[in-house]
């Protein structure tokens, strides 16, 4: 059997309803968990490290690159054959992107979360512990870079997106769809990720906004993100790349600061391009320096240049590197 190391790190998976709320907190530790599904040592040599507790919203880019770094020293061991990182939903894709981004390992490393609390009837944590398992101990998961597994689906963690609030099919792949499921124990792989890449870091800039643009924005938020000492700002235009002439000027003004703009669509789905030249669109940001990215959302796109920027600061590299 294959050795899987379960890295920890909490989320709804771990989590119970407390009886003073009524609502959801952070209840079992990581082997409480791994006694209440016993299955996983029939598929595996199983062992865990527990990296903390955190609900998805408490989760930092600081401790991302603490995870990232555990998750490599785990990764570089003759000793393990596969890593399961567990995480809440709310920020699961960036953690898992910023994983893809910085880990640079043949082995599989899937993250999984759970949509659904250990105090409900449905709870899903067990099954997608077992299907990270099977994937794990699938020879086709390597060299695919991190994915993600809940319900079943397989998807690129430079992908996939959390689409929906409660729905445990929350995870899709939009542009793309998925790379492949988990069935009746099975593991199939119908493609491979769009891109794999790796950015290795040992520190990391994460003073970077993500700001997006509604009808009738002025420049007041991208004057004040430039003017409190940001290092760089993600942007999510309207459709393919364009927004209003009152948000130019507020880019405009990030941009003669020296601050690099990354540019996003808030459409769920697509790239952005300069094909509009009217004020405020795409020619004109492209013309300003502003960095146009290929199939990436607003939290990705923060991510990589968080990352992006603890390599370089040129404007050309960072271009080049989105």
């Amino acid at each position: 059997m294959k050795n899987i190391i379960i890295v920890f790190t909490g989320g709804t998976f771990s989590m119970k309803i407390d009886e003073n709320t009524g609502g959801a907190i952070p209840h079992f530790h990581g082997n409480e968990l791994l006694d209440m599904i016993p299955e996983a040592g029939a598929r595996a040599n199983i062992s865990m490290y527990e990296f903390g507790m955190f609900p998805g919203p408490h989760m930092t880019p600081e401790l991302m690159l603490q995870l990232s770094q555990k998750v490599k020293e785990f990764a570089d061991s003759d000793d393990i054959d596969g890593i399961v990182v567990t995480h809440g939903t709310d920020t699961l894709e960036e953690t898992a992107y910023f994983l893809d981004l910085t880990v640079n390992t043949s082995k599989p490393i899937v993250v999984i979360g759970a949509m659904k609390t250990s105090s409900e009837p449905d709870w899903d944590g067990p099954k997608n512990l077992l299907d990270a398992i099977r994937i794990c101990n699938n020879e086709n998961s390597k060299n695919m870079g991190v994915l993600v597994c809940l319900n079943g689906e397989i998807n690129a963690a430079s992908e996939v997106t959390k689409t929906h609030t409660e729905d445990v099919e929350t995870f899709r792949s939009l542009d793309f769809g998925s790379l492949g499921f988990v069935e009746n124990g099975r593991v199939i792989f119908n493609r491979l990720p769009q891109k794999l890449e790796t950015i290795e870091v040992n520190k990391i800039i994460s003073n970077v906004d993500l700001i997006k643009v509604y009808s009738g924005i002025t420049d007041k938020f991208f004057k004040f993100s430039a003017d409190s000492g940001v290092s760089g700002i993600v942007v999510e235009a309207l459709g393919v790349g364009n927004v209003p002439p009152a948000a130019f000027d507020g880019i405009k003004y990030a941009v003669e600061k020296g601050i690099p703009v990354v540019l996003v669509s808030r459409c769920p789905t697509g790239e952005t391009l300069d094909i509009y030249s009217y004020p405020g669109a795409g020619k004109w940001l492209k013309e300003l320096g502003v960095i146009f990215t290929d199939y990436l959302n607003g939290q990705k796109a923060r991510i990589k240049l968080i990352v992006a920027l603890s390599k370089c600061k040129n404007l050309s590299e960072l271009s080049n590197m989105f």
